[in-house]
């Protein structure tokens, strides 16, 4: 696993100080971050590093419907079965500038420090989105912790700081934030197409989907206890209200 940098240790980092005084990782606290939520589903994603954290990383993209290229000498067994059913594609060699190539993102995973900052100089010099695991001032993007209920999505990030803080939030987030939501989302996802032919204006669908998703009795709860019926009901309820004639 890549270490991360630290004041005193050699320095990791592209700024190649020697010694590590963690200027990289304060600009990293201070930097806004722009979230945005990536279509993988037929981009190619490469991923150096064929241990436990380029494992992690596969399967996070697999998961995402991503086209995942892994480039590593070696990998630990999980992979190797991956490459095997031909779910991944496996480059059996160490890591060459030209595997970047039409390549949507890149993810190191490497304990290599050299290999680490040529992935992120590379994909730099391509403008292309790289993430080195472990190493903030490697990244030009980080990797939130993520729930994921059906269509419902939630990420949680602390810029880098720590990884073992964000999960905590999310395991918390995740016992508040679940299925009855995810159903939710689904249900108002079967009316946008009404509300767009219903409603002339953004601010009326706007005003129809809140009058929802904060209406009384709370939808939310209805679907906690099972009452689906209820919430279609709300549903037909706003419809009537906006002025629509329901199909």
């Amino acid at each position: 696993m890549p270490a991360q940098a630290y004041a005193g240790k050699e320095c990791v980092c592209q700024l190649r100080r020697g010694i590590c005084d963690q200027s990289c990782v304060q600009g990293m606290l201070d930097t806004p971050f722009y979230i945005a939520c990536l279509k993988l589903e037929g981009r190619r994603c490469l991923v150096v590093g064929g241990g436990d954290i380029g494992l992690e990383k596969v399967e996070g993209l697999l998961a995402c419907n991503g086209e995942v290229t892994l480039v590593a000498p070696d990998a630990i067994e999980p992979l190797r079965e991956l490459a095997a059913e031909g779910s991944i594609r496996w480059e059996r060699r160490a890591y060459e500038p030209g595997d970047l190539e039409g390549t949507f993102m890149v993810i190191a995973a490497t304990n290599d420090t050299d290999v680490n900052i040529g992935v992120y100089e590379d994909a730099e010099r391509r403008a292309m989105l790289v993430n080195v695991v472990d190493v903030p001032p490697l990244c030009n993007f980080i990797l939130p912790a993520i729930i994921r209920t059906g269509p419902l999505a939630i990420a949680i990030s602390t810029a880098g700081a720590s990884p073992a803080l964000a999960k905590r939030i999310r395991n918390q987030i995740a016992e508040e934030y679940g299925e009855p939501y995810a159903r939710l989302a689904i249900m108002l996802n079967e009316v946008r197409g009404w509300a767009k032919g219903a409603l002339p204006t953004y601010a009326d669908r706007k005003e129809f989907f809140e009058s929802i998703v904060n209406g009384n009795p709370d939808p939310v709860e209805l679907l906690r206890q099972g009452d689906e019926a209820s919430v279609r009901d709300l549903i037909e309820a706003a419809q009537r209200s906006a002025g629509g004639a329901i199909a």
